[in-house]
C-alpha cells in the first residue's frame, strides 16, 4: 500500500523504457543508378604482372618435361692432332738437264720409263761438236809432229856442240864457233819443250771436245722411273745461260714424302717422329700413315701467313700414291690410349635446373675457373660428379680422376617441353 504523499511533495513516477528511435532503411537504389567505382591503373598493371609470371612459372616449371641427351662414359683413345695439307712427292727426284746446246736428235725415255743408271735418254745432234773433236785431234797430231820434228833439231846440234867442243880443245876452231853452236843447243832444247807443252795443251782441248761430244748423248745418272719429260724431237735446246731440264726421274717410288704446310700457331707441338696419316682424294676411304721425319726451319711466308714445311715420309709398296696427290694430314702431337673418356660436350653443359635449384654459370678466368664436372644422369635425376680432365682432342676428353665409370650416362644436352609441347632450347655452359 503506497504511503499517502506528503503536501509539497512532488511524485516521480518511473515510466517504462522506450525503444530507441530507429532511422528507417533507405529504399533500395535501382541497378541503373548505382555508383560505378575504378580501380587505380597502377594496381591493374601489376596484377596483370603477377598473373602472367605465375602462368610461365606454371607452364614452364611445373608441368614442364625435361628430356635429357645423354652419353655413356666408355674407354677409349684421346688423340690431339694438327691439321695440315700438303702435296705427295718422291724422297730424291733427279733433274737431268743438257750441258750442251743443239737440236734433239732422237728421245729414247718418255713418260713411267723404268731406266738405269747410264740409260740413254736423249741424243743431241752431235755433228757441230764431233767437227770440234775432230779439228783438235789434228791439232794434237800437228803437235806432236812438231815434236818430231824439233827433237831431230836438237839432236843435231846437239852432236854439233859436241864436235865444236872437242875442236875447241886444240884450238882448230874458233871460240865463237863453240858460243853459236852451245846457242843452237840451246834454242833446240827449248824448241823441244815447247812442243811438248803444245802437245798438251791439244791433248787437253781435245779432251774438251770429246766432253762436250759426250754431253750430247743425255744419260739416266740414278736408277728410277721418268716422271716428267720436257722435250721432243727436233727442238733446240740452248744452255748459254741455264741448264734446260729435260727428264725428272725419281728414284725409288716405293718410298714417297708429303711436304705439308703448318701454321706458325701450330708448329710448336711437332717433333720428329710424331706419327701421321693422310688420305687423298684418289682414295678417300683408304687411311695412310706416315712418320714426320723432319720438321724444316725454313718459313715461308704467302700474303702474311707464316707456314713451316714438315716432311712426312711414307711407303708406297702398291704405287697407290701419285706425285703431286695432295694429302689431307692429320698429324699426331699428343695421344692417350686406352683411358677412360667422355664427349667434351658433357664438360660444357649444365642443366637449367637440378633438384628445384636453377644453376647457371659464367665465364670466369683461369685462376678462379670452377673445378670441371659432369652431370651423370642417375635414378632420373641429374647428378653433378666433380672431375679431374686431361687430354682433349675436342670430341672426347680423358678423365683422369673422378666419381664415374664406364657404363654411367653423362648428360651433353637436355630438351624442355611444357603443356603447349614448344621445346627449349638445350643449355650449355659457358
Amino acid at each position: 500500500m503506497d504511503k499517502p504523499m506528503e503536501m509539497g511533495a512532488t511524485r516521480i513516477e518511473q515510466a517504462a523504457p522506450v525503444a530507441p528511435l530507429q532511422k528507417p532503411s533507405p529504399p533500395p537504389v535501382p541497378a541503373t543508378r548505382r555508383s560505378r567505382q575504378f580501380w587505380p591503373l597502377g594496381a591493374v598493371l601489376a596484377l596483370a604482372v603477377a598473373l602472367a609470371i605465375g602462368a610461365g612459372w606454371w607452364f614452364s616449371g611445373s608441368s614442364g618435361t625435361v628430356n635429357y641427351t645423354t652419353a655413356a662414359v666408355i674407354r677409349g683413345d684421346v688423340t690431339r692432332a694438327v691439321t695440315a695439307t700438303g702435296t705427295v712427292n718422291p724422297v730424291l727426284t733427279i733433274i737431268v738437264g743438257s750441258y750442251v746446246s743443239g737440236v734433239i736428235q732422237g728421245i729414247h725415255c718418255d713418260y713411267n720409263t723404268e731406266v738405269t743408271k747410264g740409260q740413254v735418254c736423249a741424243k743431241i745432234d752431235p755433228r757441230p761438236y764431233q767437227s770440234v773433236v775432230d779439228q783438235n785431234s789434228a791439232n794434237l797430231t800437228q803437235a806432236k809432229a812438231q815434236l818430231v820434228k824439233d827433237q831431230a833439231n836438237f839432236d843435231y846440234t846437239q852432236l854439233n856442240y859436241d864436235r865444236n867442243a872437242r875442236l875447241a880443245q886444240t884450238n882448230a876452231i874458233s871460240k865463237d864457233t863453240l858460243d853459236i853452236a852451245k846457242n843452237a843447243l840451246d834454242q833446240a832444247r827449248a824448241q823441244v819443250g815447247v812442243d811438248e807443252a803444245a802437245i798438251l795443251q791439244r791433248q787437253a782441248q781435245l779432251d774438251a771436245a770429246q766432253v762436250n761430244l759426250g754431253y750430247t748423248d743425255i744419260v739416266s745418272p740414278v736408277d728410277g722411273t721418268v716422271v716428267s719429260r720436257n722435250v721432243t724431237v727436233g727442238q733446240t735446246v740452248a744452255a748459254s745461260f741455264q741448264t734446260p731440264t729435260l727428264f725428272l726421274i725419281a728414284t725409288d717410288l716405293t718410298k714417297m714424302q708429303v711436304d705439308t704446310n703448318v701454321s706458325e700457331s701450330d708448329i710448336g707441338g711437332i717433333k720428329e717422329q710424331n706419327k701421321a696419316n693422310f688420305t687423298v682424294d684418289a682414295f678417300p676411304k683408304r687411311i695412310f700413315r706416315g712418320t714426320v721425319t723432319q720438321v724444316r726451319q725454313s718459313p715461308q711466308t704467302v700474303q702474311n701467313v707464316v707456314t713451316y714445311d714438315v716432311v712426312v715420309s711414307v711407303d708406297n709398296l702398291d704405287l697407290a700414291l701419285k706425285p703431286g696427290m695432295t694429302a689431307a694430314n692429320r698429324i699426331v702431337i699428343d695421344e692417350r690410349l686406352d683411358v677412360l673418356r667422355v664427349p667434351s660436350q658433357a664438360l660444357r653443359y649444365s642443366p637449367a635446373s637440378a633438384g628445384g635449384t636453377a644453376v647457371r654459370r659464367t665465364r670466369t678466368s683461369t685462376a678462379t675457373a670452377p673445378q670441371a664436372a659432369v652431370w651423370v644422369l642417375r635414378d632420373g635425376k641429374p647428378v653433378r660428379v666433380a672431375v679431374t680432365a686431361g687430354l682433349d682432342d675436342d670430341s672426347f676428353t680423358e678423365i683422369v680422376q673422378g666419381d664415374v665409370k664406364v657404363g654411367d650416362r653423362v648428360i651433353i644436352a637436355e630438351q624442355r617441353t611444357n603443356s603447349s609441347s614448344k621445346a627449349a632450347t638445350p643449355r650449355l655452359q659457358l
